[in-house]
């Protein structure tokens, strides 16, 4: 096993010139919400899962997305019910959430 069990990288990247960005999809404010149910949830930490932010990913058309390693496994979400999803079928019961789920 890795440093991390798990990494969930949220795209939150603002692009210039009104381009399509996760940052303008509340991806900022949902990162910040994933990293406290995780820690409210005692799962946060070495061995654990570790929620970072990181710049584009490179589907800013199909955000906001996040990316949970070392799965390979790509989400859109939209709200804090669909973190809660992703945080309890994934990252808890190790099953993909098939209505968020983007294809590679």
């Amino acid at each position: 096993m890795g440093y991390y069990k798990q990494q969930v990288f949220f795209c939150v990247n603002q692009r210039e010139e009104g381009r399509a960005c996760c940052a303008d999809k509340n991806a900022e404010i949902l990162c910040e919400y994933a990293k406290k149910q995780i820690k409210k949830l005692g799962l946060a930490g070495v061995g654990k899962i570790r929620i970072n932010r990181a710049g584009c990913l490179g589907r800013c058309k199909e955000g906001p997305v996040l990316v949970i390693y070392p799965d390979g496994v790509w989400y859109t979400y939209a709200n804090e019910q669909d973190i809660d999803e992703i945080i309890e079928q994934h990252l808890l019961k190790q099953q993909c959430v098939s209505r968020l789920l983007l294809h590679q």
